[in-house]
């Protein structure tokens, strides 16, 4: 004890100074963090009163909306979009399908009465089978049209409708569903008419397809995939005249000329919506894509389709005029292949069956002594070329009209004339 009080006597001053250095020092930190506090709290009473001054800007800046000036040509497409869109219906497909039941049959690799003596009659394999247990009506399908009157007449695609055995349901664009009857479907066009019961009904307006250009703008409607009802697409028309062979889910395939090309997305249950000029008159109706490429789509123009209308209205069926004849429109793989001496035209050909023959019997064509492989040139002085088909240049013209021919046979050129008669039911 002694020992620590001389210890604290000889170092009283260092601790003393030591004492007082440790006292400066935390009077220093404690001055400084009150400074900061200061300094901190004038700034904070800056920005609230620059605040408080500017809450009228920063009101407006929070609450105003961003502005969006919508161009002209966008106006106008929804305004058509708008105007157009109670007539354009989606097409519902049911059909009566078999419920299938699931059950299990026991099966004994074996002599049954021989692994039975051992192992019981409950020896073997369960394996599971299916039986039919009645039907339900199930929806297998869509697609789409439009009406064109105020009565409920409406168009679509042949294709569309074209299982006898399943019923179709027009589903407006407000949701109201009409049982649909099939008028008519045409065997040359991928068209059908059909009609619902009502009347004031929207329709759409025919436009003139002949007058198309390159690049004009488009709007394509249809119920997409089946599922997306009254979808829109925009595009342009990049095509004219086409000739396609088109292919449905069954297999079926079938040849369609004088198409139009756009890249306005045409998908799966788009068949048989309406293509609309920017004036909102139908101009083609959607009938085909190009499933290897992308934004290649195809539409039959309306004026094909006019007359297919117009029959129906009239005569409740389609009668449209018919020459009687299977040809290949000559191009440059036809005209070598064939070694044919022009290169516009069509070959008059045999089908791919022997059935099918090039010269019908008893059509107009064998009546005016039109053989196989005799090429038409001309009609009614117009060259045949890929852009004037020759079932495009028929399908305009009426029963009896009287139309002049230029063929060449048997490398002589001479002119005939046919009249033009009612295609059979079954062509």
């Amino acid at each position: 004890m002694n020992r620590f009080k001389n210890f604290l006597r000889e170092h009283k001053n260092y601790f003393l100074i030591s004492f007082i250095v440790a006292f400066l020092i935390i009077i220093l930190f404690f001055g400084i963090i009150w400074i900061v506090l200061i300094s901190q709290k004038q700034i904070l009473n800056k920005v609230a009163d620059f605040l408080l001054n500017n809450s009228s800007i920063k009101a407006q800046t929070i609450l105003e909306k961003p502005s969006y000036e919508v161009l002209p040509e966008e106006s106008r497409i929804v305004n058509i979009v708008e105007q157009v869109n109670p007539a354009v219906v989606s097409i519902i497909i049911t059909k009566d399908v078999p419920i299938l039941e699931r059950y299990y049959q026991r099966f004994n690799p074996f002599w049954d009465d021989f692994w039975s003596e051992f192992f019981g009659e409950d020896f073997g394999f369960e394996i599971p089978q299916y039986r039919q247990k009645g039907k339900e009506k199930q929806e297998i399908g869509g697609g789409s049209g439009f009406l064109i009157s105020s009565d409920g007449y409406l168009v679509t695609n042949k294709h569309v409708v074209n299982d006898k055995d399943a019923d179709y349901t027009v589903l407006m664009n407000d949701g109201k569903k009409y049982e649909a009857k099939i008028i008519a479907k045409d065997s040359y066009l991928d068209v059908a008419i059909l009609k619902i019961k009502g009347n004031n009904f929207s329709y759409l307006n025919l436009g003139n397809s002949d007058q198309l250009k390159l690049g004009q703008t488009v709007i394509a409607i249809g119920n997409a995939l089946g599922e997306y009802r009254n979808s829109v697409s925009v595009g342009v028309i990049s095509g004219l005249s086409r000739a396609i062979k088109a292919s449905d889910s069954r297999g079926n395939v079938e040849s369609l000329d004088m198409v139009i090309q756009t890249d306005a997305a045409i998908n799966p249950g788009n068949s048989g919506g309406p293509l609309l000029d920017l004036n909102g008159n139908v101009i083609g109706i959607n009938v085909a894509m190009e499933s290897a490429a992308q934004n290649i789509g195809f539409a039959l123009p309306i004026n094909l389709v006019k007359p297919v209308i117009e029959s129906v209205k009239l005569h409740g069926e389609i009668i449209r005029p018919y020459l009687g004849i299977r040809y290949l429109v000559i191009n440059d793989e036809v005209r070598g292949k064939n070694k044919l001496s022009v290169d516009y035209g069509v070959l008059v050909v045999r089908g791919s069956t022997p059935a099918e023959l090039a010269v019908i019997p008893g059509s107009p064509a064998d009546k005016a002594g039109i053989q196989e492989n005799d090429i038409i040139l001309e009609i009614d002085g117009t060259k045949l070329t890929p852009d004037k088909s020759l079932a495009g240049i028929i399908n305009q013209k009426k029963v009896g009209d009287i139309v002049k021919l230029k063929i060449l046979h048997k490398g002589q050129e001479k002119t005939i004339e046919v009249k033009l008669e009612k295609a059979p039911n079954n062509l």
